[in-house]
């Protein structure tokens, strides 16, 4: 496929549509901790996406938008707190909900000297699937097939992620800052798969710092779950320190 930096509108693939007599996926967290050589980044964050619907996670930088996605990835063990995936009427632990999953995020990398093509076919290959599917999304969001990863550009290699994300038909799409490095032609072509895969009856959890043009069922701001928690602490501690705590 010659190389080329825009992309048309993507065709919507086909897919699982979650019906009455399919269980629908549920993804809910619970109390969710977690911190970095002892400081707190995620305090007792807990949310809930049902089927066909988007959670966007906005915040300030250092909120932990991208510590909580990766949680639900099963990327982080989170030091305390809940996680559940339920999808077809089962319960998933964090082995099995990597399999239901489709990740993107800044860390998500390829092999280099492996050329688009070859690097979905490769993941095809470990996950034991055709590799037709994942092969098609490159061509629907003009990727060059041909060139090696290593050679893409960094809007290239964003589509070249969501490709990788949604090449198994994933129920659940985890995005950490999705339309980083796209051009407008990127963006609206990811978008289109995004709500294709809201419109089957799927779910998606989006992790950005700004307000994305999306249509999002419910919104969970880390900036206002963190200011609360620090200056729940601060007043323990004045009171602890005042003799007035415990």
């Amino acid at each position: 496929m010659p190389p080329h930096e825009s992309c048309e509108r993507p065709v919507r693939p086909s897919g699982t549509r979650y019906t009455s007599a399919v269980s629908p996926p549920l993804l809910i967290f619970r109390d969710l901790v977690h911190g970095f050589g002892g400081l707190p980044v995620l305090r007792g964050v807990s949310g809930r996406v049902a089927t066909g619907e988007l959670l966007l996670v906005r915040g300030a930088n250092g909120s932990g938008k991208s510590t909580l996605v990766r949680c639900l990835a099963g990327l982080l063990r989170p030091q305390s707190g809940e996680i559940e995936l339920q999808v077809d009427g089962q319960l998933h632990d964090s082995e099995a909900r990597r399999q239901r999953i489709g990740w993107v995020g800044p860390g998500l990398a390829f092999y280099e000297s492996l050329t688009a093509e070859e690097n979905l076919g490769f993941h095809a290959r470990l996950r034991g699937i055709e590799p037709d599917h994942g092969l098609a999304l490159l061509r629907d969001l003009g990727v060059p097939a041909h060139r090696a990863a290593g050679a893409l550009s960094s809007g290239m290699l964003q589509r070249l992620r969501w490709s990788f994300a949604l090449q198994h038909r994933p129920p659940v799409l985890l995005l950490d800052e999705p339309f980083q490095n796209l051009d407008a032609a990127g963006e609206e072509a990811v978008q289109a798969l995004l709500s294709a895969h809201l419109e089957r009856g799927s779910l998606a959890v989006v992790a950005s710092p700004i307000q994305l043009g999306l249509s999002t069922d419910r919104v969970l701001d880390l900036t206002d779950i963190s200011a609360h928690s620090a200056a729940g602490e601060r007043a323990s501690g004045e009171a602890t320190s005042d003799g007035t705590g415990s």
